[in-house]
């Protein structure tokens, strides 16, 4: 065969077209035999002419593959032998590169089957030979430069084999592995030095390439620290790359700093600063190519999120503001990749720096955007809206604090004469309607009609974006919106009848927010809309997909707008077409028919029973289920996976008593999907979803529910704690210590409200548990941490206090010296957790929170006075004072301390205080206490309003507004008008409305007395007339509102909303006053 082949070979060289086909038939006869790889190998070394020795070498790499197998030892030996003699003597460079691609080949096989143990060593001994030796065998100047050459396309074109990776790598042989392990200090040393070569371009990009190799399956944490030296060099090769035009290699640069960005090691340090700098020369270089320049973009986005508080230790935030911004008006070539647009790169970026270090990016970039507003060219003024909108998310709470002058900037670009700049404007007000709130809404007068005026624009991509930013905006109003709600429905209406599809999705989804915001003032509209939504749900063509899953999401909310009465007749034909729509295979029509089920879940409750059998195999296939057990995230939409979690929970809350059967199921799969994706999943959100979604289940269904998962429930939580779970360590900053690190609002909240859901379920029984979470929850309470880590801890504790009951006491020393300093926090979340913490630790803390009330009582007063802003820290440390009479009322000195406590009652924000609040009070009243009597006049003020306030629950008006309560409270004051005038008794004449309800309840109660039953020794007609004496009221006149309409107004003490014997007592008194 060999000499046969050999003439086939020069054949195929020939420029005869007609000798060359008949020699290529000829060699794919004989490439079917295994022996045709000795007699190759027997040409690349012996033929006389290096076209015939490099085609040889081509064949053989193209046939190695499917003969490797069926070789010998002895023939397997030759061929690798004969290889490596190629390459090392060989004198034509295209013979020595092709013999370097089929060891490449060969050794993707052999060297992790461990039949090739002295390749790496020899390599790396070649290529480090001294020149005298290489000159001995190598007459060739320069040939070591090649065998490094050579030697680095070998290593990494091995390591870039598909199926090379981590997999192949695992089964290499221990001893091969011991000998790689060995040299791998001289093959860095090695890489180094070539890297820095200052005689052959050739042999640094060839080393730049090895580098990024060497990398992928480098995975010991000291060894790729290694790699930290090596960066000058690579940004020096890469600076001479760009320069000589060699865009191609220099981005291999960017490759490797991805590398060394994603690794949880801490590999950059003060590198940081070049790398950046060289990506900022990269990103500021129009001249380039835009892939080159969106490389060097992305490795500042991945450094924005993977190393923020990097570029925060070395003050890199506003050098790269001062890029970033400026890109945002670059003028780019529209038939270009959108992806590669700088100007969207740009925006990625700062909307990611924004996420991750808002107090350094908020500043620069609206001084930005002041400046750009005014500018003359419009692209700047478009630059100014758009760094607002993606810089809302990140920035919220610095953004509230500056919505004026930002609405003021925005809707003066809503006018702007350019569409680009309205266009922009159309976006970042959707955007503050998303991030924003709720302090966005109070703008609603002069940001609706703005948004109104927009949908009339002559260009349909501001419609589009102002159809986005109705949506948004509407979706939180409420009945803000009634006065709008005609001119807006006109319009959309109008526009989803006529206009170009992208239009009319963005139109669905505004009718949707407007009907969420309108509830039932939405009625009149909802049949007309829900008739086009019909034809929409039952559209099948690709381009129609989209607008058919925008209506299928509308129809489930309309349905929830109007209520189960009017929706649940018509309903069967939504569902029907919702289901057909799911296998059209199409993600975000999966994603919307979600949202549809759980909205008709929600609405029909145990009347979705019937739809059980056909909704639960699709939520459960949107899970990419393995073995009924596990969720395949990767392979999954995240938005439809996630929306699969939210209506399994729905589906199941439903269910309950409903089918058991297929409730068991699906409880066990989803548990098993929930707590596989806290372990397994990368994406922060997915992991956060399913966290909020098992502590849902566990407040839904209880501890029995949840009690053969909770193994494994508290080994995620507390990997989760440690932040040691996937997600959290693909987005670990090593570089920086612990206490420098940001708050992780989406994951660890969601983490955070686990511990409270199992305490609630478990009750005292969670102690165990919680002794195991303890201290990694405390991890984040260090001075150090960012406040919101801090008030993260606190709150979490205070539920747990809540729930656990009596075992929080031996956790009071060691949280005590924590809550009572945040107390003082200048933050009012802080506070308000603070004071919800300690009321619940000196609640259920025993006698081993009494030696801290002294400290406790002085830290919550300044919360009570003009000083404190908010409301809701005011009424929380009412609950925590509250709490703490409830629970050792001898050690608090009621006499000071009470009238401090109703000089901020009612409450006004905090609602959840209530019970503890008046639960209080009403147990102090009822016990006769001296000292609460003394202030009854101000009670009788605080009762009436509470009695009336539209706010608060029917629950608290029926526990704790009690008869028996306003009888002794009323007694108690009718005593006082006996002796004292009204002025002394300072009623406040103001709340005279409020008192007559209350003056209504007590003499409700007496109304038995009409027949002459006497009550508390008094008789009617005393009371009365001592209330008229002293009072200078008269009772008939005065009792009720001064509308004269007497009936009306007592008839409103019917309501279906007060407790039933309130409405007795209301009849009875109206019968007593009708009979008199």
């Amino acid at each position: 065969m060999a000499q046969s082949l050999e003439l086939l070979l020069i054949q195929f060289l020939m420029p005869d077209n007609d000798a060359r086909r008949q020699a290529e038939d000829q060699i794919k006869r004989l490439a079917k035999d295994p022996q045709v790889v000795p007699s190759l190998i027997h040409h690349l070394r012996t033929a006389k002419t290096p076209n015939v020795r490099q085609l040889a070498a081509v064949l053989l790499r193209k046939k190695i593959t499917g003969h490797w197998g069926k070789l010998s030892p002895q023939l397997r030996q030759l061929v690798k032998q004969s290889l490596i003699e190629s390459i090392t003597v060989e004198h034509s460079p295209p013979v020595r590169r092709a013999s370097a691609n089929v060891v490449s080949i060969i050794a993707k096989y052999a060297v992790p089957a461990g039949e090739w143990p002295d390749l790496l060593p020899f390599l790396f001994q070649c290529s480090q030979s001294a020149q005298e030796e290489h000159r001995e065998h190598f007459p060739v100047p320069n040939t070591s430069k090649h065998v490094f050459f050579h030697s680095f396309t070998i290593i990494n074109r091995f390591c870039n084999f598909p199926g090379c990776g981590i997999d192949t790598l695992q089964l290499i042989d221990r001893n091969y592995w011991e000998l790689v392990s060995a040299v791998f200090a001289d093959l860095q040393s090695l890489l180094l030095k070539c890297l820095q070569d200052e005689t052959s371009n050739r042999v640094r990009v060839a080393a730049l390439k090895a580098v990024g190799s060497f990398l992928e399956f480098t995975h010991d944490e000291a060894e790729v620290i290694k790699f930290r030296e090596f960066i000058p060099s690579i940004l020096n090769v890469s600076r001479q790359c760009l320069a000589s035009g060699e865009e191609d290699v220099a981005v291999i640069a960017f490759e490797i700093f991805d590398e060394l960005i994603e690794s949880p090691a801490p590999l950059l340090g003060e590198s940081v600063k070049a790398i950046v700098q060289f990506s900022l020369e990269v990103c500021a270089s129009p001249n380039l190519e835009s892939n080159t320049r969106h490389q060097a973009i992305q490795i500042i986005s991945w450094l924005a999120k993977y190393k923020s508080s990097s570029l925060k230790k070395y003050k890199l935030v506003g050098p790269i503001l001062q890029i970033m911004c400026p890109l945002l008006a670059e003028s780019t070539n529209r038939d270009e990749d959108d992806d590669l647009a700088p100007d969207r790169a740009a925006a990625e970026v700062i909307d990611t720096m924004a996420l991750n270090l808002p107090k350094q990016v908020f500043p620069p970039v609206f001084e930005f955007t002041s400046l750009s507003s005014q500018n003359a060219n419009p692209k700047f003024r478009e630059a100014s809206v758009t760094a607002l909108g993606v810089i809302s998310e990140g920035c919220l709470e610095l953004m509230k604090d500056k919505l004026e002058p930002v609405l003021h900037i925005t809707l003066g670009a809503l006018r702007d004469p350019e569409q680009m700049v309205r266009g922009a404007a159309s976006f970042a007000l959707g955007q503050f309607a998303e991030h924003l709130q709720p302090e966005i809404v109070s703008h609603h007068e002069s940001v609706l009609p703005c948004i109104l005026n927009a949908l009339e624009d002559i260009s349909d991509e501001v419609k589009e974006k102002s159809y986005y930013a109705l949506a948004a905006f509407c979706e939180n109003m409420g009945e803000e919106i009634l006065p709008f709600l005609d001119p807006l429905m006109g319009k959309l209406l109008g526009a989803l009848q006529s206009s170009p599809r992208n239009l009319q999705e963005t139109c669905m989804s505004a009718i949707g927010s407007v009907a969420s915001a309108a509830e039932q003032a939405f009625v009149p509209y909802a049949e007309r809309v829900l008739e086009l939504m019909k034809i929409f749900m039952v559209l099948t063509n690709d381009e129609d997909l989209r607008s058919r899953a925008r209506a299928t999401e509308l129809a489930g909310i309309v349905a929830m707008s109007v209520g189960r009465a009017r929706m649940e007749p018509i309903l069967p034909a939504f569902v029907k077409a919702a289901i057909s729509g799911f296998g059209l295979e199409f993600s975000e029509l999966r994603e919307y028919t979600h949202g549809f089920f759980s909205n008709v879940a929600e609405l029909l409750e145990d009347g979705f029973t019937q739809y059980l059998p056909h909704v639960v195999p699709l939520a459960f296939s949107s899970c990419n289920l393995d073995d009924g057990s596990a969720v395949d995230i990767d392979d999954s939409d995240e938005d439809e996976n996630v929306n699969g979690f939210v209506v399994s929970h729905l589906m199941m809350k439903h269910m309950m008593n409903q089918e058991f059967v297929i409730l068991v199921f699906t409880f066990d799969t989803v548990m098993n999907i929930y707590i596989k994706t806290m372990s397994e999943d990368d994406d922060k959100e997915v992991v956060a979803q399913a966290c909020m979604s098992i502590a849902d289940i566990t407040n839904d269904f209880g501890y029995m529910a949840v009690e053969p998962y909770m193994p494994r429930l508290v080994e995620a939580t507390l990997v989760l704690l440690r932040e040691e779970s996937s997600c959290q360590l693909i987005e670990s900053d090593s570089e920086i210590d612990d206490d420098d690190k940001e708050h992780d609002e989406v994951l660890m909240d969601a983490v955070s409200d686990l511990l409270p859901a199992f305490a609630k379920a478990m009750g005292a029984q969670f102690a165990p548990i919680f002794s195991k979470l303890f201290e990694p929850l405390m991890k984040f309470a260090k001075q150090s941490r960012p406040p919101q880590d801090r008030t993260m801890v606190v709150a979490t504790l205070a539920e747990v206090a809540q729930h656990m009951g009596a075992p929080i006491a031996g956790y009071v020393d060691a949280v005590m010296h924590l809550v009572l300093k945040e107390l003082g926090s200048p933050e009012a979340t802080n506070r308000r957790n603070a004071a919800f913490c300690v009321g619940e630790l000196c609640k259920n803390g025993g006698n081993s929170v009494l030696k801290y009330f002294a400290d406790v009582l002085p830290r919550l007063y300044p919360l009570f006075g003009e000083s404190e802003p908010d409301n809701a820290v005011r009424d929380n440390a009412a609950g925590a004072v509250a709490r703490m009479i409830m629970a050792h009322p001898e050690s608090i000195p009621l006499n000071q301390v009470l009238p401090v406590l109703l000089q901020v009652l009612p409450l006004k924000e905090d609602y959840e205080e209530s019970t503890s609040v008046y639960g209080c009070i009403c147990n102090l009243v009822l016990s006769s206490n001296a000292q609460i009597l003394s202030l009854v006049p101000q009670l009788v003020n605080i009762f009436a309003q509470v009695a009336v306030s539209p706010v608060e629950t029917p629950e608290v008006k029926q526990l704790h507004l009690r008869v028996e309560t306003y009888a002794t409270l009323w007694s108690s004051y009718l005593v006082l008008c006996s002796f004292w005038s009204v002025d002394n008794v300072k009623i406040d004449l103001k709340l005279k409305p409020a008192l007559n309800w209350a003056t209504l309840v007590y003499f409700g109660s007496l109304s038995a007395a009409v027949s002459g039953f006497p009550v508390w020794g008094c008789s009617i007609p005393s009371i009365l007339y001592n209330f008229n004496h002293t009072s200078g009221w008269h009772f008939q006149s005065n009792l009720l509102l001064p509308d004269g309409n007497q009936s009306f107004q007592w008839l409103g003490f019917l309501d279906e909303g007060l407790m039933p014997n309130f409405r007795g007592m209301t009849l009875g008194v109206m019968l007593y006053f009708t009979g008199r």
